[in-house]
């Protein structure tokens, strides 16, 4: 694997930064039906099954509230993806690495159907309906299923050998 010359604190920031950007500004023939996959869920994923549940959650929050600070909705994914974080986190001390690439893309789904629920969840509570709540939440984790192999393998391999947490 090729030697990457950034450093781990440069890297979370253009990665992180990259998750926002493609979240907000996504390529055409990377959407389903014009519906983006949850980005931050799969930049999410690997940073809390690498770095942990606390780790996870601090990043979930930050993320979070990038992401919220950007948009016009008033919704928020905050809660959904500390949430996360913090259940994702919990894989790093499993018996075997959470590498497989089936299990990633489960988790993946999961994650965006979780920030989706929390968004439905703030929809009812203003009073709006429910009408295309359900068709973005099948688009976008279907395409965030779909990408979690290849996209969150890659980040769990480079986060891997950049932690200080799995050091050799």
């Amino acid at each position: 694997m090729v030697d990457l010359p950034l450093g781990r604190p440069a890297m979370v920031l253009v990665s992180g930064s990259l998750a926002l950007l493609l979240s907000l500004a996504c390529p055409w023939w990377l959407q389903l039906d014009g519906l983006p996959p949850n980005w931050l869920v799969l930049w999410l994923l690997p940073w809390a099954v690498v770095e942990g549940s606390l780790a996870g959650a601090l990043a979930g929050l930050v993320l979070g509230s990038l992401h919220d600070s950007l948009q016009t909705s008033g919704l928020t994914a905050v809660p959904a993806l500390v949430l996360l974080g913090l259940w994702w986190g919990r894989f790093d001390s499993a018996r075997r690495p959470l590498e497989r690439s089936t299990t990633l893309g489960l988790l993946a789904i999961l994650g965006s159907l979780g920030v989706n629920l929390g968004y439905a969840l703030q929809l009812q509570l203003r009073g709006g309906g429910p009408l295309p709540v359900l068709h973005i939440t099948l688009a976008q984790s279907l395409l965030t299923g779909l990408l979690a192999p290849p996209v969150c393998s890659l980040f769990v391999l480079i986060w891997r050998r950049r932690s200080t947490r799995h050091a050799r």
